[in-house]
């Protein structure tokens, strides 16, 4: 028997990545296509965004788990060798703000933090860097990644923001 997993949020993001004839295998970095986009933050899944202007954290739209954020200079860098002084520690503070605002609003067991640089290191987007900040259980993982090529998400992306900017430190 077919089984079937309902991820409504996913069309409507599809649909938007794609308005207007974008192609989302132009070559356009979509960081920046986001950044520049002029959506409010709360269409676009921006929670935050560095006073100086340097540094922003959004949510993952293909998250590993609910709550998947991803810091990153608001310029498009593709190394960590590429960022001046500010913008890297624009961008530590936000992985540091965002591992807090991970532990306030689902209180994990523990967090998983990351780059993968470059293509080879499995970046789905290497040229414009960014870390990976995701909750994590004892247990939370199971097969079905493995044998139906599926990950079970219990939240939309608007309840993960909506969740994260209420934790994230002031």
């Amino acid at each position: 028997m077919l089984e079937r997993l309902w991820a409504g949020w996913r069309s409507p993001y599809i649909e938007g990545a794609t308005a207007g004839g974008a192609d989302v295998h132009d070559g356009a970095c979509v960081f920046c296509r986001i950044l520049s986009s002029g959506e409010p933050d709360e269409a676009t899944h921006i929670i935050w965004r560095d006073p100086s202007g340097r540094a922003v954290a959004l949510l993952n739209a293909y998250p590993y788990a609910s709550g998947h954020v991803m810091v990153m200079p608001v310029r498009h860098a593709g190394r960590l060798a590429g960022l001046d002084a500010e913008e890297s520690a624009a961008v530590w503070e936000g992985v540091r703000l965002a591992v807090a605002a991970l532990e306030g609003a689902y209180r994990p067991e523990g967090i998983n933090v990351g780059a993968n640089l470059g293509r080879a290191a499995g970046a789905g987007v290497p040229d414009h860097l960014h870390f990976h900040a995701l909750p994590r259980w004892a247990g939370d993982t199971n097969f079905t990644t493995a044998v139906a090529d599926l990950r079970v998400l219990p939240e939309a992306l608007g309840v993960s923001a909506a969740k994260l900017r209420a934790a994230w430190p002031a």
